[in-house]
């Protein structure tokens, strides 16, 4: 069995007994049900746990992932987790989340995706000739990579919008409930919280 797997099992029997030595009762308190007040959509990408960067605990954060933090209105994976987060769980805040330096919007900007994955982020290439003249008036690829990280970020906030779940929990006007656009700078560890569109509102 190759070392870095098993230090995965032993990490884990660690910090079990960590919990449980803090707190004897945390897991039969994690087992019983899970009550979060938050559905995380974010990238794929393995450097993007946001409970590390958030410093919260297992129950906190209901959690879709996929390459480049898509919001796609035809995948009923992703419209299953969002109906179960709002309707079961009723979470009061829905976090869209990017980053910059993602290997999806970059691959998809520069054309270098192919296959599936080329056809999953498809609709970044298509975000990045809509604001065109904006992107290539940055002279720096970096920023100019960042920039459409948090375009491609405000595009699923959109799409996010266009849901019907999203669409009925906004009907029944729970003043509780907002949707967030966030950008994760892996250079720093900080989250940046993006102004939303005009026209959308978190409430």
């Amino acid at each position: 069995m190759p070392l870095e797997y098993q230090h995965l099992i032993s990490n884990n029997l660690k910090w079990a007994a960590q919990k449980k030595a803090a707190e004897p009762g945390y897991f039969e308190k994690l087992s019983m049900r899970q009550q979060p007040n938050f559905l995380y959509i974010g990238c794929s990408d393995s450097r993007m746990p946001l409970d590390t960067f958030t410093s919260t605990e297992p129950g906190e954060l209901f959690v879709h992932r996929n390459i480049a933090n898509q919001v796609s209105i035809t995948d009923i994976n992703f419209l299953s987790v969002l109906d179960y987060a709002v309707h079961v769980l009723k979470v009061k805040h829905i976090i869209v989340c990017g980053h910059y330096n993602c290997g999806g919007v970059t691959a998809a900007y520069k054309g270098q995706a192919t296959g599936l994955v080329g056809n999953w982020i498809s609709p970044i290439r298509d975000l990045a000739k809509e604001y065109a003249a904006e992107l290539e008036s940055i002279e720096n690829e970096t920023l100019r990579l960042n920039r459409l990280s948090e375009l491609n970020v405000i595009r699923q906030v959109e799409n996010l919008y266009k849901t019907h779940v999203v669409q009925r929990a906004l009907q029944k006007c729970h003043s509780d409930f907002q949707i967030h656009a966030w950008v994760l700078d892996l250079s720093s560890g900080h989250i940046i919280e993006l102004p939303l569109p005009d026209g959308l509102s978190h409430k």
